[in-house]
């Protein structure tokens, strides 16, 4: 795996974490607890902070960025990711910050500014656009997103479930090192 400090500041993990060989991260990240990161993915916490909570699993070929400070946004746009959030393949995460209990759908992108509070699915390939809150509780789809309905209680408890199967192949993966 390639860990790379930037301007002296390198990313730290918390315990059992998973981070393929063939990931990519640079600077100003924190991890939490049993965070899986997966093949090819990027991520540069070099001209902002990146936070990650604790059982957080991001999958391949996801790029995670954050944005530098300017007159117009004089803190820049960091990246957090709360807890328990399952991080699809080939998503674009830039600037924005995700409560816990998150489904970000494959392909989705989520802007600069974009919050996305708890308990959110986001659908496969949606873009939400920058400055958008994403209400707790709802289905968003779309390009640009829009809410679709109310997520059922079963879709509510699996969003903690998906996270937890990743718990499961992460640990399957630190066996096999």
């Amino acid at each position: 795996m390639a860990i790379r400090s930037f301007k002296g500041v390198t990313p730290s993990f918390g315990q059992n974490c998973y981070v393929d060989d063939s990931a990519v991260w640079v600077g100003d990240i924190q991890c939490g607890d049993d965070v899986s990161v997966w093949p090819l993915v990027v991520a540069r916490g070099d001209v902002n902070a990146m936070r990650v909570g604790s059982r957080t699993n991001i999958q391949d070929a996801t790029v995670l960025h954050v944005t530098r400070s300017s007159v117009s946004q004089p803190d820049g746009f960091p990246l957090v990711i709360g807890d328990d959030v399952t991080i699809g393949h080939k998503c674009m995460l830039h600037g924005c910050t995700l409560g816990s209990r998150i489904l970000v759908g494959m392909g989705a992108i989520i802007m600069d500014g974009a919050i996305v509070e708890d308990d959110v699915f986001v659908g496969a390939g949606c873009l939400v656009p920058p400055n958008r809150v994403l209400k707790s509780g709802f289905l968003y789809v779309g390009s640009p997103a829009k809410q679709a309905r109310k997520l059922s209680e079963e879709e509510l408890a699996f969003l903690k479930i998906s996270a937890e199967n990743y718990l499961v192949t992460k640990d399957e993966y630190l066996q096999e090192r």
